[in-house]
């Protein structure tokens, strides 16, 4: 992507279910499950730079030990820094008591982070709330083990409102008016109904206060709890928790809009937000880590009893689809041939808008993670080539000459590397004329390819959202190859609605295609068809979510895909760009056959998997026309 987004955090759980002993002598350390820990983060650290947390549970320590851990940081290097401190501590006690280090009893007495169970967080910092305390896990501690709650999630509620209010009425007063202090409040909530029902169950059956302790973290129900607590929740979400006593979760929404896959065997439990970051952790195999479905929970109770159970009830299955183009780790297996395909899909479009002129038509990608992209899109060229290839033959005849076949069969398309990202560009620079000037030297060029002034480039993305680093950088670097034309290639369709549930794409006024409809309709004098939505939707602004309707669809609605994607190019097109520009998008139909598992297009279609979107989509059309700034949830 050429563009740089922020995006959905990721989670990581580890639930070791030997004692630590057994680790140590398989495979020669107790810090085994701190180790797994680590390189799951690192392996997920695409998913969020801007901060990172771990937190470690003791399970079953004797009172007036401490039992849950937790360091959290936002160091340009989170993760470094967070287990450099772990790790700290560890070779300390190493130097100082070596005799005793290596015995996992007296580490789990005597260090930090020397326990069974791990829950670890990787985030993106939003609306400049990037500080350590928005940091994961979050904590809500109790003197009860049973009642005390550290959470960690990859999630994004539209309905925060209700929820604080709900809050509210239980006669709490929340310390923040945030989705993480509301989910939190309202899990730790009915983490204390559930112990009160059964302290009193146990005490009317005449059992000891101590006693009854014991049995309440044996018989709690996480799944009651989490159903309870979920039930008003709008949006997407994979959660992971903790209890103080050991009992761990992770749990899904019913639409499937947040990843999230476990490994688990006689030894452990491993979750993390992508599959093949589990494989290569555990070196497993694809078919060895399975999904946690739509609206349900992977629970892992203290005693070691693994169970994956029904929350809420599953609905259409709407997972995000770009996790499939872009947020995830191209490793895993169908997320590497959904890419492929996404490019395969564009060659016959593609071949037109260069009229099959094969001989004078580059091909690239820009940038690097669009290259799954492009070997799809490439795959694709042959085999239109092929059948044209045929057709030329069949059509010369008997007539053909060796020649004539030689210059058939030796036409392949003309790939090439044309651009290299060279560094990262930080926008340091105030002065606007000037950070321009950086951001247009992001990416370097491979001169001398292209054939001046004759040959078309084109040049497939990962997606386009906003257009800024196309017009300020991309399309100015490849012109001083002095192409005829440059075709920009998006494998995904055009993202025309925010987005609410964990993708910073929130504001709708920044999406290039949104500003193109607007033009357009500006253009055709049809101004009024903004007021009309203006009006439409400050008439449901009041109403219940669930009643609103999506009337920024009728901005778009005048207009096929490809004027939006000329008016597009012609915004996007700088002033001193001597090649003409043509931008070339994927359809939805080719995103669901290339995705087929994985429907959820709400930033494309506008068709939000809950109420809450329409919610959103209305207010963040309000705020565009009254030029209030900020998201819309």
């Amino acid at each position: 992507m050429s563009e740089q987004i922020k995006h959905e955090c990721g989670i990581a759980l580890i639930r070791l279910l030997k004692p630590l002993e057994y680790y140590r002598l398989k495979y020669g350390t107790w810090q085994y499950g701190v180790n797994k820990l680590y390189l799951l983060m690192e392996k997920q650290h695409n998913r969020g730079q801007d901060g990172a947390g771990v937190v470690g549970v003791k399970i079953d320590v004797s009172p007036g030990q401490e039992y849950i851990f937790r360091h959290r940081s936002v160091d340009p290097n989170p993760i470094k820094d967070v287990f450099g401190k772990i790790y700290k501590e560890f070779n300390h006690a190493a130097i100082n008591y070596p005799q005793s280090f290596h015995d996992p009893v007296w580490a789990k007495e005597s260090l930090p982070f020397a326990g069974e169970v791990y829950l670890g967080h990787l985030r993106y910092g939003t609306f400049g709330r990037n500080s350590v305390e928005y940091t994961h896990p979050v904590m809500r501690q109790n003197n009860w083990r049973s009642r005390s709650l550290v959470l960690a999630g990859n999630f994004n509620l539209t309905n925060t409102d209700e929820l604080f209010d709900l809050l509210v009425g239980l006669g709490q007063h929340p310390k923040g008016y945030t989705d993480t202090v509301t989910i939190l409040e309202k899990v730790g909530h009915f983490i204390d109904e559930e112990n009160e029902l059964l302290f009193r169950q146990y005490k009317n059956e005449g059992f000891k206060n101590k006693d009854i302790s014991k049995l309440i973290e044996e018989k709690i129900d996480i799944r009651k709890i989490l159903e309870r607590a979920s039930r008003d929740w709008d949006g997407g979400y994979a959660i992971g928790g903790i209890l103080g006593h050991g009992d761990a979760f992770v749990v899904r929404d019913p639409w499937g809009i947040r990843p999230a896959f476990y490994y688990a065997d006689d030894e452990i439990v491993v979750v993390a937000s992508e599959r093949p970051v589990i494989q290569t952790v555990m070196n497993v195999g694809w078919n060895q880590v399975n999904e946690i479905e739509p609206g349900n929970a992977l629970v892992i109770k203290a005693g070691g009893a693994v169970k994956h159970e029904l929350v809420r009830i599953p609905q259409t299955r709407k997972s995000c689809s770009f996790e499939r183009i872009y947020f995830s780790r191209g490793s895993d297996r169908d997320i590497y041939l959904e890419r492929k395909k996404l490019g395969f899909l564009l060659a016959p479009t593609i071949l037109e808008k260069v009229n099959h002129d094969l001989k004078k038509t580059v091909f690239s990608y820009i940038p690097n993670t669009a290259e799954t992209a492009f070997y799809g899109m490439m795959e694709g060229i042959r085999a239109e080539l092929i059948s044209w290839k045929k057709e030329k033959i069949r059509a010369l005849g008997t007539a053909i000459s060796d020649e004539d076949i030689e210059e058939i069969i030796s036409l392949q398309p003309r790939m090439e590397k044309i651009a290299i990202k060279d560094v990262k560009m930080r926008t340091f620079i105030a002065d606007d004329t000037s950070r321009d000037d950086l951001v247009a030297h992001v990416y370097d060029v491979t001169y001398g390819i292209v054939e001046n002034y004759t040959d078309t480039l084109v040049v497939i993305d990962d997606s386009i959202v906003r257009g800024t680093t196309l017009k300020q950088s991309i399309l100015r670097i490849l012109d001083r190859l002095k192409p005829k034309k440059i075709i920009i290639i998006s494998s995904a369709p055009q993202i025309r609605y925010p987005d609410c549930y964990g993708i910073d794409m929130a504001i709708l006024g920044k999406f290039v295609a949104f500003e193109a409809a607007i033009v357009l309709l500006k253009e055709g004098n049809r101004s009024g068809v903004i007021d009309e939505v203006y009006r439409k939707c400050k008439e449901q602004q009041r109403l219940p979510k669930e009643e609103m309707v999506n009337y920024v669809k009728e901005i778009y609605k005048p207009f096929s895909d490809e004027q939006i994607s000329a008016k597009i190019a012609e915004l996007l097109k700088p002033n001193d760009c001597n090649a003409e520009v043509e931008i070339v998008y994927q359809t939805v139909e080719n995103l669901h056959l290339a995705c087929p598992n994985d429907l959820g297009d709400w930033y494309f279609t506008g068709d939000y998997p809950t109420p809450g979107g329409n919610k959103v989509v209305n207010t963040s059309f309000i705020n565009y026309i009254e030029g209030i700034k900020g998201r819309a949830y």
